[in-house]
């Protein structure tokens, strides 16, 4: 299955689906303490969001930040 395909796929699912993938994804990674670095970061990041500490973008301002300068 191409890759644009699967990320079809799965971003059709319902979000318990999405969120039980996720974990299933980040469960499989090395044991690795870089990538257990980064994934640490990326909780924190997410948790932050969650409990309103940090604002996310806008659906516009993500879409300008990703066009870039």
């Amino acid at each position: 299955m191409p890759p644009s395909q699967l990320t079809e796929s799965v971003l059709a699912l319902p979000e318990a689906e999405r969120l039980e993938l996720a974990r299933l994804i980040v469960e499989s990674l090395p044991d690795d303490p870089a990538c257990e670095q980064r994934i640490a970061e990326g909780v924190r990041r997410l948790e932050d969001l969650a409990t309103g500490k940090v604002a996310g973008l806008t659906a516009d301002q993500f879409r300008k930040a990703c066009e870039g300068p």
